[in-house]
């Protein structure tokens, strides 16, 4: 199938305008198929020739203004329209179309603890053509309206009000229509169809509702006043911060299953993957990681659905914009205050690993390095969402709040149902502010990786100095942080001042008196750069860190530690000491779980060698038990479910964990759920502690659709020669595999512990993957270099079979950067290793 390219999107986009999709569908033909008729109605401004894209099963029939034309003439995706003439068109088109289990296009699922079934689309980024022919790309932008026909008990969601018309004579099966909606790009059409749980309610003169499959329905229920209160709240504040108003005629919020992204901001009607309808216990933490990617979906019904990018080298004006706003709009409007120490925990080092590897890129790239869509695909990374969001809140704290959002006013102004690029926002911002914003744009969004801030301090008896190193070559607006032990504990840091500091800047700091005990560049965090400590202010961390006031502060200090581990600046054990000495006291739950997660996933497993790895663990699971008993009171859930979870994943014998399964209860609590259980057991399976009667008895007590990816999981973890080989088949010679059943089987099979069973495997995958790439598409190819790849092996013959493959021609570009990623981060970890 051919990509599209940006030249083939300028040419067609001038010589035509869409106006109007009337797409017919018919989801009661089949389990595979559905039928799919449009009508679309365009203007030719001159003569010409173009195409449609279009991936049908079967193409039934092709009508150009009533003539017929020949359905042999589709090329591969494309249907080729010749000899157009200057003024109206009516094209109509017949096809059936197949049903995706890879979450691309018209998904299908059907729901193992109920039988019910499920289909909801997913267009995103060039997969409309996979639902209904479309001149699919994001600037020819036109009315859509759905008419679609469902079995009798379903429901049917869409961008627009939907009616349910009549009823059809021979089974009853609805007839529902969509209200049109208003011109929209094609990739953001959507609609969602099936018995759906429903809780609906009414805001600001408009219908809001939340939907899950019946399964989940109580769960929905349980937490549908929390949902409701963040989507009203978050929906108040942007209309307070925005003069264009909502510019749609609902707001729906389908949880889906099987999602392949956190959701996806359809105008009127928001797919998120339904593990956001908690069946289980979890921490407060994700808790707000839902509510934000509740705030950063609302986000993008302006930045992305109003106002859209031309082409895809700006996909950051959607991304950047919707996670930036989404942390601040979330601390603004809701009881998510502390929303940036999370960002700073998890998010923001997405971002600065991201731009420290080899494919890294500009936040806004040059238009000529993405010359297609399907090296478009390749920039929904951290650079594109953290790093952006990052420049854009270092950009607020540079020219003020007010400017910024009588910038951003201005561009929904100028661009509303329309699309814009870089200049015309960058354009908007400058009318608003005397700053050179321009250059700021040029230096910030146009250029690639992470500046590192020093701090140099020179001491006299008279008092000292200070100044900034900068390895980079960016402008920083920072605030530097001075603190001082407290004079009865030592362990306890006080603020002394916060400064404001530009740098580069010919400035030296210079002040009375003693030096302070710790000195943190970029407290607040407001820029985006490696911070260093001097030696005097390393010292004080790794015995104080936890004693520093402000969890962002200590966010901050720990990003600096994380990276001098990654950059062989500090012994990966003293990182592990470090949180042995202050977790323990830590009151911030995304800094917890923000540090254990860097220790758990990547000091215990790649960065210490095999023989250290016990140890490296017996220091993790001495953390956790020291958590579990400081919350023995009951006071701080969360924190006790963490260092449940961190104890089942680092146990090292089966005992312990064992007996929480026998007595499905933590002793002291919490009782066990079935995230717990599937987590245990799946612990249990690495250890050989279980076995296939084990899980099969586990999932006919949980026969849903996360116990059969539970299942999955233990399954390909145990360690025998017949359940790796019966795992590697399912993963790459069987295709049948759902997205997630795959990314779930993925994660079983390589296991540290497991070093040896598994070798032969290793240089097998990279041409197996390759092949399966071929067969199954970005999706599942995605899924492989991310879940498949034998990243526990972290040695020479993995690095150097992974830099041979990608010399194959014939791979995926997603494969592709996948693998040049995870090969970076394998040349890292054996350089720490080494250092």
């Amino acid at each position: 199938m051919s990509a599209m390219t940006r030249n083939e999107a300028q040419l067609r986009a001038q010589l035509l305008d869409v106006h109007h999709y009337a797409v017919r569908l018919d989801l009661t033909v089949g389990d595979d198929t559905f039928d799919s008729t449009t009508v679309i109605r365009f203007t030719a401004r001159t003569a010409g020739d173009t195409f449609l894209e279009l991936k049908p099963d079967v193409l039934r029939s092709v009508a150009l203004d009533g003539h017929p034309l020949d359905p042999a003439s589709l090329d591969g995706n494309r249907l080729p329209l010749t000899g157009l003439t200057p003024g109206p068109h009516e094209l109509h088109i017949d096809a059936r179309m197949r049903y995706s289990r890879t979450g691309e296009g018209l998904h299908r699922f059907t729901d193992p603890a109920d039988g019910e079934t499920y289909v909801y689309t997913q267009m995103f980024l060039d997969d409309v053509q996979r639902v209904f022919p479309a001149f699919d790309q994001p600037d020819l932008k036109a009315v859509f309206e759905f008419t679609i026909t469902a079995p009798a008990h379903w429901s049917v969601l869409a961008n627009g009000i939907t009616t349910r018309l009549a009823d059809r004579d021979t089974d009853g099966a609805g007839i529902w229509q969509s209200a049109a909606t208003p011109v929209i790009s094609t990739y953001l059409a959507a609609f969602a169809a099936g018995p759906w749980h429903s809780v609906r309610t009414e805001h600001a003169g408009l219908p809001f509702g939340i939907h899950c499959r019946q399964s989940l329905a109580p769960h929905l229920d349980a937490d549908a006043g929390e949902i409701l209160s963040i989507t009203t709240a978050c929906f108040d504040r942007y209309h307070e911060k925005f003069t264009e108003p909502y510019p749609f005629d609902s707001y729906d919020q389908a949880f889906v299953p099987e999602f392949n992204a956190g959701a996806m901001e359809n105008p009127g009607l928001v797919t998120f993957r339904d593990e956001f309808i908690f069946r289980s216990a979890v921490t407060d933490t994700e808790r707000q990681r839902r509510a934000m990617v509740i705030a950063h979906e609302m986000a993008h019904m302006w930045f992305g659905d109003l106002v859209t990018l031309a082409w895809f080298d700006d996909i950051w004006l959607n991304e950047s914009f919707a996670e930036y706003m989404g942390y601040q709009t979330l601390t603004e409007a809701t009881r998510f205050t502390g929303t940036w120490t999370e960002f700073g925990m998890e998010r923001k080092p997405w971002g600065y690993d991201a731009d420290q590897r080899p494919s890294t890129h500009p936040v806004a790239p040059a238009p000529e390095d993405v010359p297609d869509t399907a090296s478009a695909l390749l920039n929904f990374d951290g650079i594109s969402y953290a790093k952006g969001a990052s420049a854009l809140r270092q950009l607020v704290a540079w020219l003020g709040e007010k400017d910024f959002l009588a910038g951003i006013n201005t561009h929904f102004a100028r661009h509303k149902f329309a699309n814009a690029s870089l200049a015309d926002f960058v354009d908007s911002l400058a009318a608003h502010t005397e700053r050179d914003v321009h250059a700021w744009a040029d230096i910030w969004l146009r250029t690639t990786g992470i500046d590192t801030l020093t701090p140099q301090i020179e001491e006299a008896p008279e008092g000292w100095t200070l100044t900034v190193d900068r390895r980079g070559s960016r402008p920083h607006h920072i605030a530097v942080g001075l603190y001082d032990h407290d004079p009865v504990d030592a362990h306890i840091l006080e603020l002394r001042e916060l400064l404001d500091l530009d740098v580069p800047s010919g400035d030296i700091v210079s002040a009375s008196g003693p030096r302070p005990a710790l000195l943190v560049l970029n407290d607040a965090d407001l820029t985006y750069a490696k911070v260093r400590l001097d030696d005097t202010s390393v010292a004080t961390a790794l015995s104080s860190l936890s004693g520093i006031p402000d969890p962002l502060t200590r966010a901050v200090v720990w990003n600096s530690l994380r990276d001098m581990v990654r950059d062989g600046e500090l012994e990966p054990e003293t990182y592990l000491m470090t949180a042995a000495a202050h977790l323990h006291q830590e009151r911030d739950l995304a800094v917890v779980q923000g540090v254990l997660a860097f220790a758990r996933h990547q000091v215990a497993v790649r960065y210490v060698a095999p023989e250290e790895r016990p140890a490296a663990l017996a220091t993790i699971t001495s953390i956790a038990r020291d958590l579990l008993r400081r919350t023995e009171d009951g006071s701080e859930p969360g924190l006790r479910l963490t260092a449940v979870r961190t104890l089942v994943d680092s146990a090292t014998q089966p005992d312990t964990i064992a007996a929480w399964l026998a007595d499905d209860t933590v002793p002291g609590g919490p009782e066990l759920d079935p995230e717990l259980r599937w987590r245990i057991l799946a612990r249990l399976a690495v250890l050989g502690a279980v076995g296939e009667r084990d899980i099969d008895a586990a999932l006919a007590a949980d026969p849903s659709a996360t116990g059969e990816e539970g299942a999955a999981r233990c399954r390909a973890a145990l360690p025998s020669a017949e359940a790796k080989a019966a795992a590697w088949q399912r993963l790459f010679h069987d295709d049948s595999l759902s997205n997630y059943l795959f990314s779930a089987t993925a994660q079983g099979f390589w296991q540290p512990e497991q070093a040896d069973l598994v070798r032969e495997y290793v240089t097998r995958f990279y041409p197996e993957a390759v092949a399966l790439g071929a067969r199954r598409g970005p999706a599942i190819a995605e899924a492989a270099g991310r879940w498949a790849f034998p990243a526990y092996a972290i040695d020479e013959i993995n690095l150097q079979a992974g830099r041979s493959c990608l010399e194959d021609p014939e791979i995926l570009p997603l494969l592709r950067r996948k693998l040049v990623d995870q090969l970076d981060d394998l040349a890292r970890a054996l350089r720490v290793r080494t250092s």
